[in-house]
């Protein structure tokens, strides 16, 4: 039965998964109206020809009238919830939720939901291909670029859902229940939304709240903090851990990425040497997923097979080439502090930073008390440039070039850099004060790079 029939909706946002939802409300025949803060003429044409005639009202560059009644409103990943028209709309008798929230109760198959600050690309790709390898009906859905609805249709009771979600789309779930959950690490990010900490790991912990005893609750136990959460879920707790031996669980036992299951079974998966991923925050990211991977049933063998095969995701810490004994890597994924520190102390040698943009209220002595020695030279660019510079200097770092654009960063770092360096793009930083994503962003670093070749 099709609960969405003539039923008043307005999707907030027109990015990605806005889009998404609209194509998949228009099937479902609901009565649908948009919203966006960018005006009429700034948004794509063709998306304004594909709506036209099939939908309500568009309110672009403006808002419904105070006494507009919906009955429900899907929120875009970016679009916060305490904005006074959605505020007004709930007053109304609105349900405010999320693409993700919407996409789970129109659509079918099973869900593995991951989160964390750091890693959830990484992580959430790799269980998918060991789901696909495993010869299940897989999507790899979610904050990972696909958005939710588009496959959550298409799916069946047998299928999988690999999904990447963040603290803002678990903020507007209401019955979401994952099979499998996941939460890889927390540190501060979007302060700039949540506030603080506490909040913004209250966010994260949505995760598992409406599971039961019958699913699983993956968690990082090196992250006491964390950790502390798993007395308020239902569901079987597995933790995973790079530090100690567990008596359950997924952990290092040596050298060695180890599973110890409920009947207290050993099982070697693989070698950390064996990993063609680097640094000790991807070798996190494999426990993780080998924890995700075994307790939903797949095969170990599988397991061992997809991991020591998998070369990582496009923009975390990827190599872009080798110029005159110079090396080039594009870790554009590193969006905050806590991303960009893994990614240095990964690296070995000395590293030329190219880093700053949108800020998103994080603090940065961590950062540049992670350079350690290795950073000899910071290029920074963008919206927190003179924030970064600032926090450096009194940490008494003061090799620092400010830019104003990427083309400037790479000719910089040429100039800079020796054979035997590392020319590193972290930003530690969101790219929406120059570009529309991170992707844009590291595309524009490649290009760059590629540039220095002809």
């Amino acid at each position: 039965m099709n609960k969405l029939k003539n039923k008043k909706v307005l999707v907030v946002g027109m990015g990605k998964s806005g889009v998404a939802v609209v194509q998949a409300l228009i099937k479902l025949e609901a009565k649908v109206y948009v919203q966006d803060s960018k005006p009429k003429e700034a948004v794509n044409p063709q998306l304004i020809a594909f709506i036209e005639g099939k939908i309500e009202k568009m309110y672009f560059a403006e808002v419904p009238a105070v006494n507009e009644v919906f009955d429900i409103l899907v929120l875009s990943p970016g679009v916060s919830p305490n904005i006074e028209f959605i505020e007004q709309a709930k007053m109304n008798g609105a349900e405010i939720i999320g693409e993700l929230e919407i996409a789970y109760r129109v659509g079918k198959g099973n869900y593995v939901a991951i989160t964390g600050t750091n890693g959830k690309t990484t992580t959430t790709t790799l269980v998918g291909e060991i789901f696909r390898n495993a010869g299940r009906k897989t999507y790899i859905v979610g904050n990972i670029g696909v958005a939710v609805i588009s496959k959550s249709l298409m799916a069946e009771a047998d299928s999988w859902l690999v999904t990447e979600t963040s603290s803002f789309q678990l903020e507007t779930i209401k019955y979401f229940r994952p099979r499998i959950s996941a939460i890889l690490n927390i540190t501060p990010d979007h302060m700039d939304r949540h506030g603080n900490i506490r909040k913004y790991g209250e966010a994260k912990a949505r995760i598992f709240e409406n599971q039961g005893k019958d699913d699983y609750f993956i968690v990082n136990y090196d992250d006491k903090n964390l950790y502390a959460y798993t007395k308020h879920c239902k569901a079987k707790v597995i933790p995973f851990s790079r530090l100690e031996e567990l008596p359950l669980g997924v952990f290092m036992k040596g050298d060695n990425i180890t599973v110890k299951n409920q009947k207290g079974e050993m099982i070697t998966i693989c070698d950390k040497s064996q990993l063609q991923i680097p640094g000790s925050h991807n070798l996190e990211n494999a426990i993780a997923a080998v924890a995700i991977s075994y307790f939903a049933g797949i095969d170990s063998e599988i397991i061992i097979e997809t991991l020591v095969n998998f070369l990582g995701v496009e923009h975390r810490m990827e190599f872009c080439g080798e110029i005159d004994g110079v090396r080039y890597i594009n870790d554009s994924k590193g969006t905050n502090p806590d991303a960009s520190i893994k990614a240095i102390e990964a690296i070995d040698g000395k590293i030329i930073l190219i880093a700053g943009g949108y800020d998103k209220g994080s603090t940065f002595e961590e950062f540049v008390g992670a350079f350690n020695g290795k950073v000899k030279e910071l290029i920074l660019l963008g919206k927190t440039a003179e924030k970064i510079k600032e926090t450096a200097e009194k940490m008494g770092f003061t090799n620092i070039v400010m830019v104003k654009d990427m083309e400037e960063s790479v000719r910089e770092a040429v100039e800079i850099s020796e054979p035997g360096d590392t020319v590193l793009l972290s930003p530690a930083c969101a790219s929406w004060d120059m570009y529309d994503r991170f992707e844009q962003r590291g595309e524009h670093f490649k290009r760059c790079v590629s540039s220095l070749e002809q």
